[in-house]
This record gives C-alpha cells, structure tokens and sequence, in this order.
C-alpha cells in the first residue's frame, strides 16, 4: 500500500531491512539521535470533540480554518488518525502517558464517573514530567480534563488551573480578563435543546453568546497563550531553554455557544445533512438507540439539525481564528523554523450522524476518526499519511523530538519517521477501546482498511464494511458471506489484546472462535486438557 503522497515517494514490500525498511527501533534510535542534537520547541494545538469533515484540508468546501489548512499545506496530514478511545479524560491521559486507557485505568471522566479511578497512578510516567526533568519551559493553558485530584500543574505545566469539561466562564481570570478590558461579561439566548424521554429539557445544544469575538472564552485562552509564548521565545533565546507549550480549547464540544458572527456564519441550507441521518438502528446494538433518545434528536426538526451543524462549522472557524493569532505570534517572534506543531483533538461528535449527538457506547468513525496535522522543521510539507496512527503516537514523538527516549511510552509510536517521508514497517489495523460513559459499558474495535470489527459483550456485534458503506449504516456481522471476515478479525484482534494484556481477551476466548488457545483459559493451572504444555 503506498503510504504518502509526498511527490518522488515509492512504496515498497513491508519485509525488514533486506528492503531497506526501517524498523521501529532502528527508526527510533535514529530519530532520538537526531532530535538530541537539537532539541526542538513544540506547540501542541488541541481542540475538543472535533469531527475531521469540519476542516478543508479534509475536504469541507464550506469550512473557514486557513489556520489549520495552512499547517496541513506545509506539514503532515495525517488521514487515518484515530483516537483510543472517545471520552475525554481517558484519551488524555493516554496523550500525557502514552499508554491505552486500559494500561493507565484512568477510564471514565469524573463528572460521569460510575466507579471507575479519577486520577492516574502517583508513580505514573508522564511526558511533560520527563521535559522538564531535561530542562524544558512546560505550559498548558486551557482544558486539562486528564484527572480529577491531581492537576496541569502536579504534572509540571505552567499556567491557569481550568477545570472541567466546558469554557469555565466564571473563572477568575478569565474574569479578570475582561474586566481589564472593559468587555461584557457571558450572556447567553436563542438556546438549542430538546426533549427528555422523562419530558425535562435536553441537554443545551447550542445558543447565541452576546459577546465580541475578543470577550470570548477562545480568544481569552490564546491570548494567555501568546503572553506565555512571548516569555518562553525569550527564555530560549537568552537562555537556550526549549519549551512544550500546549494549547488546549474546551471546543467546538458542545454546547456551541457563539457570538453572531460565528453563530450565523454558515447558511443551514448550504449544510448536506450526513447520510446517516437515516439511521434505523436495525440488527444494531439496542443502546444506540437508548442513547439517540438521551440526547433527543427525534424531538427537534431536521432543520435544527441543519443549524446544529453550521453552527458546529463556526464553532470550528472561530477556534481556527485564534489558532491563527497564535500561528502569527511565532512567525514574529522567530520561532518557526525551530519549532515542531501538532494540531489534533481528544475524540470526535456526532453532531447528528446516526441520530445522536455528543459521543457514546458505539465505535463510528464519527468519534474515533480524527483530524492529526503534525509540522516538524526540515520536514517536508503538503504530505498526505495513510498508515493507522493514534493520539497515543504523539506521546513518543514529543519524546523523541526532545532528544529524550520514549520507550515509556508504551503504547506509543513516533511518527517522526513518517513525517521525514521515509517508508517503515506499520501495523495495517488500529485496536480501539471503550469503557464506558454514564453507565458501564466495554467495547472493543479493530479497523483495517475496508472492515471495522466492533465487539460488544452485553449486545450484538458489529462489522463495517466502509467500501461499500462508508456511513456504517448495515451491521453485516452475521451475514453468511462475510464469515471469513469475521473469523480473520476476531482472531486478530483476540492476539492485539492478548499480547497487550488487555482482559477483554478473556471474554473472546470462551465466546468466539478465537483460532487455538495455546493458553490455560481458566487461569487455574489444574487442568492441562485446556491447553498444550
């Protein structure tokens, strides 16, 4: 498979170094070598809840994000980024360790919590911890959302403690921000929301924020952003100290809440609803529908969908816009040719695909697919990445790009070497996980290039078949033809989580044809007839 649209690059059989591939320690070693040599500035642009069709560079022809088109141009785009799981704290807490949530056990977010832990482990390996060991300036300004307990600031990060999950509008200083500039305090109208199966009101979708696009909660958060960065260009240049400076906004999660210029910005009618609009839930696990009705999008007219939509699209262009600023605060600053970029977010939204809103207990690409731009220095730009890469991978490459190993980082690859245009060795299929959100409830997915294997314990299985539909509208798990499909992935993706030591496996092997169990399944050690010595 050719693995980059990168003019002059040329695929090659995936065979180890008798084809001149690089393996993964080879490429590493190589990477760390070089990073070492010249240990680079990094600005990690996050966002939060951002599906990947709201970016041109994705292809919307109605999106406004020349920021991130622009990076995507002289960087990296990255088409098959995914998340390892779609809920907030645990897919951070995966970026910050560079280990699946499983590893980390830090599952569910805290304001949803149904018993799971809400801090990561006291001893637990953190990147931005290992920076500032190696003498990097550390800031985190905006969402943290990866513990409950423990904040940025415990892991090393410089800047305003923000917690929660939405724009904390009574912040202090925030506050203090627009007091210092006589601007208008959060003021909201116009709300979007539906009905409650109980007949309460749904949750608040959406509404119209009467502030000047400067009083907002984004344009707040990448002031204080270049304020930071203004001070860590100086300290690297009097001082030679590299910095880690992140960028996290609270959007475009829902509620979208927008002044008017970027309320109204796009016309519903220019808005193509999502083919998967006309979900059935047919042969698809009941809890799917459960949640379509939780977040009540049959109790509002299609027509607030189209809204709901454009609406997201602006939420999306005003992020954009501050991105921008903070884009034009290191050109001035000279900052650009020594400093690596990534824009990414935590998971994806729904937004109205498959009749729901937010993200849940089902694995579409809606949520796990997501946008990744990587721009490293004396990397070449305008390439395109069809390997299966995850958030998890970040963790190595800020890692390596510091000069510093990432070997802790476990469950973490860099993706250096991709960026650099070379071809190496990489896994065709990307593994999943889901462990809940308001309730209990464990999914694992394996994607490779035209299936998706979803396993769901307490309800039916899923299989995609994304050639012929990529809206992942039919669940052709039991069809009688797509038998050897699904024998080949629930094996492979049995061998993923075993060699992991994810105990989901522990399921699959007494429930599925898992191919020969070479292994005492009952754990017990007492009955040699259950496995070959």
């Amino acid at each position: 498979m050719t693995r980059t649209n990168e003019p002059g690059a040329q695929p090659g059989p995936q065979t180890g170094a008798e084809s001149g591939v690089q393996t993964g320690a080879e490429s590493g070693a190589q990477a760390c070598d070089q990073a070492g040599a010249s240990r680079k500035n990094i600005l990690f642009l996050m966002t939060d809840q951002h599906r990947t069709d709201t970016l041109g560079a994705y292809g919307n022809p109605l999106a406004h994000t020349p920021a991130l088109d622009e990076l995507a141009a002289t960087g990296t785009r990255f088409d098959r980024w995914y998340t390892p799981t779609a809920i907030c704290t645990p897919a951070r807490a995966s970026l910050l360790t560079g280990q699946a949530p499983f590893r980390h056990k830090l599952l569910a977010n805290h304001e949803r919590n149904v018993g799971y832990l809400e801090d990561l482990a006291e001893d637990q390996f953190a990147f931005s911890r290992a920076l500032r060991e190696h003498g990097y300036n550390c800031g985190l300004f905006g969402k943290w959302h990866a513990g409950n307990r423990r904040t940025a600031a415990d892991y090393g990060f410089d800047g305003p403690e923000l917690p929660g999950w939405h724009n904390p509008v009574d912040h202090p200083d925030y506050l203090a921000y627009l007091d210092e500039r006589g601007l208008p305090p959060y003021e909201i109208s116009d709300r979007v929301r539906g009905t409650l199966p109980n007949g309460g009101p749904g949750n608040l979708l959406a509404a119209r924020l009467h502030q000047p696009v400067e009083a907002t909660f984004e344009h707040y958060l990448a002031t204080r952003a270049i304020e930071r960065l203004e001070r860590y260009a100086a300290d690297a240049h009097d001082h030679d100290r590299p910095f880690f400076l992140a960028l996290h906004f609270f959007g475009p999660h829902l509620p979208y809440i927008l002044p008017d210029e970027y309320f109204d910005l796009v016309d519903p009618a220019d808005v193509e609803l999502p083919r998967s609009v006309s979900e059935t839930f047919e042969g698809k696990p009941p809890v799917q529908r459960n949640y379509s009705a939780h977040w009540t999008f049959d109790t509002m007219p299609i027509e607030t969908t189209r809204k709901l939509i454009a609406v997201y699209w602006g939420y999306v262009a005003l992020i954009d816009r501050q991105i921008g600023r903070v884009m034009a605060a290191m050109e001035r600053l000279g900052l650009v040719d020594d400093t690596a970029v990534f824009f990414t977010c935590d998971h994806g939204e729904f937004t109205g695909s498959h009749r729901l809103h937010d993200k849940g207990p089902a694995m579409y690409e809606d949520i796990y697919r997501t946008p990744g731009l990587l721009r490293v220095p004396g990397a070449p730009g305008g390439q395109v990445r069809d390997e299966f890469v995850s958030l998890l991978d970040c963790t190595a490459t800020i890692l390596e790009l510091a000069g510093l190993d990432p070997k802790p980082a476990v469950d973490s690859r860099s993706l250096l070497p991709l960026v650099r245009g070379e071809t190496v060795e990489w896994d065709e299929d990307i593994v999943c996980e889901f462990h809940g959100h308001h309730f209990p409830y464990p999914q694992r997915m394996l994607r490779e290039d035209r299936y998706k294997l979803v396993v769901n314990p307490d309800s039916v299985n899923e299989l995609y078949d994304l050639h012929t539909d990529p809206d992942e509208l039919q669940n052709v798990y039991s069809h009688p033809e797509q038998a050897e499909v699904r024998g080949r992935m629930m094996r492979r993706l049995y061998d993923v989580l075993r060699a992991r030591g994810d105990n989901f496996y522990h399921w699959m092997t007494s429930m599925y044809d898992v191919g020969e169990v070479g292994h005492d399944p009952t754990l017990s050690g007492l009955d040699e007839s259950t496995y070959k010595a």
